[in-house]
């Protein structure tokens, strides 16, 4: 795939939508989660034919906004940190979202949807998956340690399927808007 600058531009524009959600909406614990990077994971997958390149979008737009509050962080001006440890088995998760996008490429509205559903009910799978074994956060290792993790985080769950069901149809209008001046919501490849 060729990257042409108007994906490049997409790319950190969706980045900028990343930073500010996660700027406004992080710090609370009712908002913690609501954020476009698991829909920009599954347009990725959608629209960029090259399956490698495809990682690179959600990558991109992940990496520039917890850069940004990072240094947000460093300077005092924002609650937590930008990155962590462990920090990368996150960006693995979401890039198993992009694998979704892939899966649900070409088809219906109702497979995209299925997709905008499966993608943060994945992630949140693997990520309290991965929170219940680490060592850092202390769970019992059993079937009810693993719910209790799992009931935890279900409010985090909660805003991003719903983050993921509005901002996949706003990411693919404003996508088709600005690379071919329809206001459409299907998927047109990259």
């Amino acid at each position: 795939m060729k990257f042409n600058a108007k994906l490049i531009l997409f790319t950190l524009i969706l980045a900028v939508l990343a930073t500010v959600c996660k700027y406004f909406f992080g710090p609370d614990l009712n908002w913690s989660g609501f954020s476009p990077v698991i829909a920009i994971a599954l347009f990725a997958g959608m629209i960029i034919p090259n399956k490698n390149a495809s990682f690179l979008m959600p990558l991109a737009a992940l990496l520039l906004s917890d850069i940004f509050i990072h240094l947000l962080y460093k300077a005092g001006e924002f609650v937590y940190q930008g990155f962590y440890s462990g920090q990368w088995k996150q960006y693995l998760f979401l890039l198993a979202c992009t694998v979704i996008g892939w899966i649900v490429k070409g088809r219906r509205m109702a497979a995209v949807a299925g997709g905008a559903i499966a993608a943060p009910t994945l992630f949140f799978l693997l990520s309290n998956f991965n929170v219940w074994l680490s060592q850092e956060v202390l769970y019992a290792k059993s079937f009810q340690g693993l719910m209790q993790c799992y009931a935890a985080g279900l409010p985090f769950y909660k805003n991003a399927l719903i983050a993921t069901l509005v901002f996949l149809p706003v990411i693919i209008l404003l996508y088709n808007y600005l690379t071919r001046r329809e206001a459409r919501l299907t998927v047109v490849s990259a």
